[in-house]
C-alpha cells in the first residue's frame, strides 16, 4: 500500500513548505524509501509559464517539458529525482480536465460540482504520481483559509477515508512569530491556524513550527495541548544560514524516525553521511569567488533561484564560497559595465524575455569577452553573446534578435519557422529535455566528459543558421548542436579564458552534492582568475579581432 504525506501551511505564505517537503523527502530517501513529491497550486493559471517572475518567482522546467512552480526545483535538488508534468497540479489544470470530461459526456448527465467531481479529479491526479513510489509527499500551496485552496484541502481530507488512516499523515507547517517589542514568541497564530484546519475536517498529526528562536519546553507543551497533537509530534524549523542544513536539523529532532514509525515504513537506519560531508564543505570554504548575475529581475531572490543554487553547487564542488553580486542589466547600459563589473571573477547572463535590459546584457558580454573574464550565458545569455559577437567582432552593425527588433538588418537570433504566427503564449516554446552533440576537445566536451548530453530548454528564439558561417569564420565555436534540426545549443570563444553560453538551462539539473559540469567548471575558472588577478598575472585579451567592414549578405529569417 502506498503512503501519503500531506503538507499544509498556516498563518502566512512563503514560510518554507517547499524546502520542508524537500528536506523530509531527503530523510526518507536516506532510509532507502522511494519518494516522490507533488505541488498543488491554487491559482487558476494552467501552469506557471506565463507568470511574471516578480509575482511568482522563477519558472522551473521538468524533463518532460512542464513549466512549474519553483518548489519543484527544491524537490529535485534535495531528493535528486526527476519529476514530471503530473508533479504540479493547479486549479486551472483540474478545472480544465473536469470541463473537458463534461463536454465529452463522461459524467452521464450529472450536474458537475466541486464535490465530488473536482475533488475526485484531484485525488485521481495524486494517485497518478504515486504509482511508482513508496511515499508521496503532497504540498498544498497557499495557507489554510484561502478560498482557492478549499477544493484541494477537501480532497486530501477525503484521502484518509479512501486509503486508510494508517497510510496517511497530515503535517501542518506554521509560523511562530517573534514580537521584538515584547521580546517573546507567540503561539496563538499557530493555534488559530490549526483550528481553521480542523474546521475543514483535517486534524494534523505533526506540527512543524517555523521559528527564528528556539522554542521552550513550555511552549511545545502548550502547542501540543491546544492543537491536540502528541508532544513528540511538535518539531522546530529554525532559521539557518544554508537551506541544505534543514534535513540534518529535522533528523536530529527525530522527525525521520517519527514519520517512519507512524507510517510503518522501512526499518533501515538513515545514511546521511554524504549530505553531512557536503554541509561541512559549505561551512569550511577555502576562499570566496564573486560572480555577477546580470539580469533584469535581480530585485527578487526567487526570480533566479535555480541559477543561484547552481552557482553555490559549483562553489561546493570547488571548495569555495560563491558570493553572488546581483546587477540590474539596465545599469550596464551607456558605459556602466566597468563600474559594476570590475570587482567580479565571473559574469553570468541568465535567461529572460523581451527587449528591456538587452543592451545592458550585451554590454556585460562585451566586458567579459574583452577583459578575458570567465563568462557563462544561459538561454537569453547565449543569444546576447551571439548578438554582441556579431556586432563587435563580425561588424554586423545593429545585429539583434527579432524578438527585440523585428526590422534588424542582421536577424542573428530569430524564430523557428514553426513558431512564426503562434498566438497562444502558454507552453508553445521548445520545452523540456533535448539531446545535444558536443564537439570533441571543446570546453563543453571536457566539462561533461560525454559526446551526447541531455539538457532542458525553455525558449522560442534560436541562432539564425544563415549567419553561422560568418560567426565561425570570425572565431566563434559552435560546440554543441541539436542534430535533428541542426540548431546551435552551445557556443564558445576559443582563446578566451573560459567563455561558454548554452541555449538550454543547465541550472535545472544541478544538485548540491552533484554540481552541474558547466557551473562547476565556471566557478573553477572564476577562482583561477581570482588567483591570477591577486598575483598580478591576469590580463585582458580580446579573443577575436573585429572585422574592418560589415559582412555582406541577404537578410534571412529562420
Amino acid at each position: 500500500m502506498q503512503k501519503y504525506i500531506f503538507v499544509t501551511g498556516g498563518v502566512v505564505s512563503s514560510i518554507g513548505k517547499g524546502i520542508f517537503c524537500a528536506s523530509l523527502g531527503r530523510l526518507l530517501k536516506s532510509r532507502g524509501i522511494k519518494v516522490t513529491v507533488q505541488k498543488m497550486d491554487p491559482y487558476i493559471n494552467v501552469d506557471a509559464g506565463t507568470m511574471n517572475p516578480y509575482q511568482h518567482g522563477e519558472v522551473f522546467v521538468t524533463e518532460d517539458g512542464a513549466e512549474t512552480d519553483l518548489d519543484l526545483g527544491h524537490y529535485e535538488r534535495f531528493i535528486d529525482v526527476n519529476l514530471k508534468k503530473e508533479s504540479n497540479l493547479t486549479t486551472g489544470k483540474i478545472y480544465g480536465a473536469v470541463i473537458s470530461r463534461e463536454r465529452k459526456g463522461d459524467y452521464l448527465g450529472d450536474t458537475v460540482r466541486v464535490i465530488p467531481h473536482i475533488t475526485n479529479q484531484i485525488k485521481e491526479d495524486i494517485r497518478k504520481v504515486a504509482v511508482e513510489s513508496d511515499v508521496t509527499i503532497v504540498e498544498v500551496g497557499g495557507t489554510v483559509g484561502d478560498i482557492e485552496s478549499l477544493p484541494f484541502l477537501e480532497a486530501i481530507r477525503q484521502f484518509k477515508n479512501d486509503v486508510g488512516a494508517e497510510n496517511v499523515l497530515y503535517i501542518h507547517l506554521t509560523l511562530i512569530p517573534f514580537l521584538s517589542g515584547a521580546a517573546e514568541l507567540k503561539t496563538k497564530p499557530t493555534q488559530h491556524s490549526v483550528k481553521e484546519l480542523r474546521n475543514i475536517g483535517i486534524q494534523p498529526d505533526v506540527i512543524i513550527c517555523r521559528t527564528e528562536k528556539v522554542l521552550t519546553e513550555e511552549m511545545i507543551d502548550k502547542i501540543a495541548l491546544h492543537c491536540d497533537v502528541d508532544k513528540k509530534a511538535v518539531f522546530q524549523s529554525l532559521d539557518v544560514q544554508n537551506i541544505y542544513e534543514i534535513p540534518l536539523l529535522l533528523e536530529a529532532q527525530g522527525l525521520g524516525n517519527f514519520v517512519n514509525y507512524r507510517l510503518r515504513l522501512s526499518m533501515t537506519p538513515p545514511d546521511l553521511r554524504s549530505w553531512e560531508q557536503m554541509i561541512q564543505q559549505i561551512r569550511d570554504p577555502r576562499d570566496t569567488v564573486t560572480i555577477a548575475l546580470a539580469g533584469k529581475y535581480v530585485g527578487l531572490k526567487d526570480a533566479y533561484i535555480s541559477i543561484s543554487e547552481a552557482l553555490r553547487h559549483g562553489g561546493i564542488g570547488n571548495g569555495v564560497h560563491v558570493r553572488i553580486k546581483r546587477v540590474d542589466a539596465e545599469l550596464l547600459e551607456g558605459g556602466g559595465a566597468e563600474e559594476h563589473l570590475a570587482d567580479v571573477h565571473g559574469i553570468l547572463v541568465p535567461g529572460g524575455f523581451g527587449a528591456r535590459g538587452l543592451e545592458g546584457k550585451v554590454s556585460a558580454v562585451k566586458y567579459a569577452r574583452e577583459k578575458n573574464i570567465p563568462y557563462l550565458g544561459i538561454c537569453y545569455g547565449l543569444q546576447c553573446a551571439v548578438v554582441e559577437f556579431a556586432r563587435n567582432v563580425c561588424a554586423m552593425e545593429g545585429a539583434n534578435s527579432t524578438e527585440c527588433d523585428s526590422m534588424t538588418r542582421f536577424p542573428i537570433i530569430d524564430l523557428l519557422p514553426e513558431q512564426v504566427g503562434v498566438q497562444d503564449m502558454g507552453a508553445t516554446m521548445r520545452l523540456g529535455s533535448y539531446p545535444c552533440t558536443l564537439v570533441s576537445g571543446s570546453l563543453s566536451h571536457k566539462a561533461y566528459g560525454e559526446e551526447v548530453i541531455q539538457e532542458r530548454h525553455r525558449h522560442r528564439y534560436e541562432v539564425n543558421n544563415h549567419f553561422r558561417s560568418q560567426l565561425v569564420e570570425r572565431g566563434m565555436l559552435m560546440s554543441g548542436i541539436f542534430r535533428e534540426k541542426d540548431l546551435v545549443e552551445i557556443i564558445e570563444i576559443p582563446g578566451h579564458r573560459w567563455f561558454i553560453a548554452s541555449q538550454f538551462h543547465p541550472e535545472f539539473k544541478s544538485r548540491p552534492n552533484r554540481p552541474h559540469p558547466l557551473f562547476r567548471d565556471f566557478i573553477k575558472a572564476g577562482y583561477e582568475y581570482k588567483m591570477e588577478k591577486e598575483s598580478g598575472e591576469a590580463h585582458g585579451v580580446s579573443a577575436a579581432t573585429p572585422g574592418s567592414s560589415p559582412l555582406k549578405g541577404e537578410v534571412r529569417r529562420g
